[in-house]
């Protein structure tokens, strides 16, 4: 921009996060909410973590997977809650630079890896139902071990173009981000320089690595559903598919407002600019706090160590 009245500058020293626009007066509030489900998240993460510890019969590759999404789980809403909270009580909106794009890769490839964990569980199951036989031979402790490793390195290196295609954009004008967290979106969108590299880039993770991620998982519940269809009796099919329940309400709770999430802030130009941040921050808090509940009640092992 060649405009003298423009301010142009490479990195910018801070960014100000807005909060929810247009629900100032109610950010306290909205706070209480949030701190709940922060709460239940913490504790029943923690709880799902001791549990499968404790209990010797939950070592076993489906709990192995379930705690790394009860890491995943705990890792998310804490990169973001602090900073909202600062926001809401405090009125501190400022963020580092530094900060901002901390914050961005943190919860951008914990994002990746929660769907990466719950495609994993999907395979698991594929396993333990249309395999049953072949479950310990094929899923071993160096297996489970291995598909963790390839989970975290891939959120980790898929998310790093992220903060290096932001580092390298020119912002002029504002530093005002219209949110509670750093999305990397909407941090792209102040940049005064053709950013559509970053904009694809989005567009890829998002369709080729989740979208590769609910074809899996959708791959492997159509040998599932096949499986049980073929089962004798309508008991054993109603127990088979009853081990699924959990994994399911937990790909529901984590793609539906994933995808609605990334969707509009793209897209949605005509959706309310408060309800994209609510639907943008309830997709890392909602999750992590249902994962626990569901796996707790569903998961008779669980159910009865706590009990």
């Amino acid at each position: 921009m060649s405009d003298s009245n423009t301010t142009h500058f490479t990195n910018p020293s801070t960014f100000i996060l807005l909060g929810i626009s247009g629900l100032e007066a109610a950010h306290v509030w909205i706070s209480i909410p949030f701190c709940t489900m922060y709460t239940i998240a913490i504790l029943g993460n923690f709880t799902i973590l001791f549990v499968v510890k404790r209990e010797r019969s939950l070592h076993a590759p489906m709990s192995y997977f379930l705690c790394m999404l009860a890491v995943t789980d705990l890792v998310l809403p804490t990169s973001m809650l602090p900073k909202m909270l600062s926001i809401f009580w405090f009125n501190s909106r400022e963020i580092d630079f530094s900060a901002c794009l901390t914050q961005m890769y943190f919860i951008h490839s914990f994002l990746v890896m929660e769907s990466g964990i719950l495609a994993a569980m999907g395979f698991d199951r594929y396993v333990a139902i249309c395999h049953p036989l072949r479950h310990s031979t094929i899923l071993t402790n160096p297996m489970v071990a291995k598909i963790g490793l390839a989970v975290v390195l891939r959120g980790g290196m898929l998310t790093l173009p992220y903060l290096l295609l932001v580092r390298q954009w020119p912002y002029c004008e504002t530093n005002i981000i219209p949110d509670t967290y750093c999305a990397h979106i909407a941090v792209v969108k102040l940049a005064c320089a053709d950013t559509r590299i970053s904009s694809y880039y989005g567009l890829f993770v998002l369709f080729c690595v989740k979208g590769l991620d609910m074809f899996f998982v959708a791959l492997s519940y159509t040998q599932i559903l096949r499986a049980i269809f073929r089962l004798p009796t309508k008991d054993a099919r109603l127990k088979t598919f009853g081990t699924c329940i959990s994994h399911l309400c937990a790909i529901l709770t984590f793609y539906v407002p994933s995808l609605f999430s990334s969707l509009t802030y793209r897209f949605g130009q005509n959706v309310a600019l408060h309800f994209r941040v609510l639907i943008g921050n309830l997709n890392i808090l909602v999750p992590p706090m249902l994962n626990p509940i569901i796996y707790g009640v569903r998961t008779k092992q669980v159910r009865d160590r706590l009990l």
